[in-house]
């Protein structure tokens, strides 16, 4: 049997690490995804996931990601029955994550964005960077005419 979830989206709100009464590390969030189809006029649905990690990932989740990141989680459904406080039955469906990863931005401790800008993993820092070579300074002089010749070979 196969039961594969791989979703992409921004947390709602900020994970909280709780532990069960065994010392195990738990904590559950609510994933908010885009879905790719936009009817005209109307603005962009998103579905929301309740995700479930464990351990170490619960611990890295915590740490690392906050309101509003961009997160991907990788797991399988499990459904589940409780009974509310108010004595009523529930039935849930939730993702239990194995993997976690970053995907979009990276932040430094001011908040502020540096997306897409490599950073050196002994020290944190970002990397210079050489400028993208322009084409801009050469002058229409500088290029060789190419001949024009019919036999293409496709």
């Amino acid at each position: 049997m196969l039961n594969r979830v791989i979703l992409m989206g921004r947390l709602v709100s900020d994970p909280e690490l709780k532990t069960t009464a065994n010392g195990i590390s738990v904590t559950s969030l609510r994933l908010a995804v885009d879905r790719n189809y936009v009817k005209a006029g109307e603005e962009r649905k998103a579905d929301f996931f309740d995700v479930v990690c464990w351990r170490n990932t619960a611990e890295f989740v915590c740490r690392y990601f906050g309101k509003g990141s961009l997160i991907a989680v990788e797991g399988q459904l499990q459904s589940r029955t409780y009974q509310a406080k108010d004595g009523t039955n529930r039935y849930v469906v939730e993702v239990v994550a194995d993997n976690v990863s970053f995907t979009g931005e990276r932040r430094d401790n001011s908040g502020q964005s540096s997306y897409n800008q490599p950073y050196s993993q002994a020290y944190n820092e970002p990397v210079p960077q050489q400028p993208a070579p322009s084409y801009q300074s050469g002058s229409v002089d500088s290029f060789q005419e190419m001949p024009v010749d019919d036999d293409l070979p496709f």
